[in-house]
């Protein structure tokens, strides 16, 4: 500085303004070339990615141009939201140099770049499967990519290379093979999951010779419930309903799925005996009761559950049909009921096809058959009237139970026919009993929708009566609740019909929640029977007390007689009595007997 202060001092005025001038030309000239070269740079670079702009702008991929000297020329919208770069980063260098692991190795990007484009290789370069780390501090595994590396020449006359840089990021692909495997709704793992993870467990659970449960959870009466309370409270419920059973699943190390829309599956390989899993399950019957409160109105849920246990269940081949299987007779014999799989009882595979082709000859054939299940007034402990169940006698299944062949019947038509069978053999009976001096007793008989949707339902059941010459209050129809609330106006007109003829109604499985006050008043019941969920836990369950108490108390209100089914031991009955419930079912009284059988209660 002293040397050039000197000479500015040794210089004449003049003179020293010139050699200023000469330098200060100089630099300009040196500034002006550079700045022409960058300009001719940002020009051809400009010129190149504007041909590619749009397509790297909509791309799904990170896309990065960098300069021979590592300063980025281009970055799309994905690149700069992956490396968070800042708005002004055009020919900026990377304010965080990206790693990329290479087999055990992280290698950061300049490195790798520089290395590879040495070995004078122009093809491109690729990387699957690798991970990129934007931040050397980060401590993950890093984000898994594809990464692909090319060069390109973009000034041919100042040999200006730079980098082209294209990551396509796995994360999306790996949630959306994530999201193929689970429910849309709930985010639990879906059917596909559980086939999938159902092949390995099988094979785990042999050769440890564990043993296994499948168990299913089907909340009855659906669709009913969908069209009450709506869409969004119905979603509201699933999602609860498996954020628990999530939440169990952790504590208690077994598997949940969410296969269909009102259907969960569990696995189960960590409990030992049928005991403990009747245990878990009524404890999840019981939570699902509390998932719903809209406008301090408490709905009561109920779901029908189906079990499979390998070995208890023969082998692990088909134990997802055997738990679906038992699924279906639970729900055949009524809401909130559970049935584990019995080798022995449902070994049957049953052909469908025959089962429909033969129903016509067997009531020809009288292999259907009237069984009579004992209703017991609750103070004179007698039997005072009976439920009509049918049973199918066949000859290559031995006996059926109706959860098997009912469904097929409903699917046909062929169930308005067996209806009409049902009732002339309840009145044939009638007719005998009365002949023989046997005590009067009316007798339930359950309909569905269909039959009483059919045009002359109430003609036939007047012709029929008339012929046998019956009186008619001897006669009555139980329909469930949920059925009675999604039935038309013209069908609830058919049950008033009933009504004028003398027969009863009786409102079966009531207590699911759905039956306004307002329209019980309207509905021409003669008796309640509270649903059997209600009744199980009884004798522990203070809720549930609370409950059958005001509803044995409605019904008595608005002049009806109130029934408990599903009454398994003298503390139940005498729990209900205390109650004023005035009948009472179940198989603590009897179980559905043949008529000759039953008929000795009638002496």
């Amino acid at each position: 500085m002293s040397t050039i202060s000197g000479l500015f001092t040794s210089i004449p005025f003049d003179s020293t303004y010139v050699l200023l001038g000469i330098i200060i030309a100089f630099i300009g000239i040196h500034f002006y070339s550079l700045s022409r070269e960058k300009k001719e740079l940002l020009q051809v670079v400009d010129n190149k990615v504007k041909v590619f702009q749009k397509a790297f702008d909509i791309s799904e991929d990170a896309m990065l141009i960098l300069s021979d000297d590592n300063k980025i020329v281009y970055a799309n919208r994905v690149m700069q939201k992956l490396l968070d770069l800042p708005k002004d980063f055009m020919f900026k260098s990377l304010p965080k140099m990206p790693q990329i692991k290479i087999k055990t190795d992280w290698v950061t990007l300049d490195r790798l770049i520089t290395s590879e484009y040495k070995r004078a290789d122009e093809k491109m370069l690729s990387y699957l499967q690798t991970s990129l780390l934007v931040d050397e501090l980060d401590d993950s595994e890093g984000i898994p990519v594809n990464l692909y590396v090319d060069s390109s020449l973009l000034g041919s006359k100042h040999d200006m290379w730079c980098n082209i840089i294209s990551m396509h990021d796995l994360r999306q692909k790996k949630k959306e093979k994530t999201l193929g495997s689970r429910h849309q709704l709930t985010a639990l793992p879906n059917q596909i999951q559980l086939l999938h993870d159902l092949n390995a467990l099988y094979a785990k659970v042999h050769l440890n010779k564990q043993k296994l449960a499948l168990v299913i959870i089907d909340i009855d009466d659906f669709s009913t419930l969908r069209s009450i309370i709506g869409y969004d409270q119905i979603n509201i419920i699933l999602i609860k309903f498996a954020q628990y059973l999530e939440s169990i699943a952790t504590r208690l190390d077994i598997s949940v799925y969410h296969t269909y829309y009102n259907n969960f599956v569990i696995s189960i390989s960590n409990l030992s005996n049928q005991e403990e899993i009747l245990s878990f399950v009524k404890d999840i019957q019981k939570q699902l009761a509390s998932f719903y409160k809209m406008q301090d109105v408490k709905l009561y849920l109920t779901a029908s559950v189906g079990i499979s246990m390998y070995p208890d269940s023969g082998s692990t081949r088909g134990l997802l049909d055997k738990a679906y299987k038992a699924l279906s007779q639970a729900q055949g014999y009524g809401d909130g009921r559970i049935q584990i799989y019995e080798a022995e009882d449902l070994v049957h595979d049953y052909d469908e096809l025959l089962l429909h082709n033969e129903m016509h000859e067997a009531i020809e054939k009288n292999q259907f058959e009237v069984y009579y299940q004992p209703i017991i007034d609750s103070y004179e402990k007698e039997v005072v009237s009976a439920e009509a169940l049918i049973r199918w006698n066949h000859p290559k299944y031995g006996l059926i139970a109706p959860y098997i062949f009912i469904p097929i019947m409903e699917k046909t038509g062929f169930i308005v026919e067996l209806g009409r069978f049902v009732l002339e053999e309840v009145l044939k009976q009638q007719k005998r009993w009365e002949l023989f001096k046997f005590k009067k007793i009316d007798v339930s008989i359950n309909i569905t929708l269909f039959e009483i949707e059919a045009k002359d339902f109430v003609e036939n059941v007047a012709k029929q009566i008339q012929h046998h010459q019956v009186n008619p209050s001897l006669i009555k129809f139980e329909i469930t609740e949920g059925s009675a609330m999604i039935s038309e106006e013209s069908t609830q007109k058919q049950f008033w019909n009933l009504k004028k003829l003398g027969v009863g109604i009786s409102l079966d499985d009531f207590g699911t929640g759905y039956t306004s006050f307002v329209y019980l008043k309207r509905f021409p019941a003669d008796i309640l029977k509270i649903d059997k969920t209600l009744i199980d836990y009884i004798l522990t369950n203070k809720e549930d007390q609370r409950i059958v108490k005001a509803m044995i108390e409605l019904g008595h209100n608005l002049g009806m007689k109130v029934v408990a089914e599903g009454i398994e031991n003298e503390r139940m009955s005498e729990l209900l009595m205390s109650y004023g419930c005035d009948l009472l079912q179940g198989y603590y009284y009897g179980k559905p007997l043949p008529v000759f059988e039953f008929q000795k209660l009638l002496r």
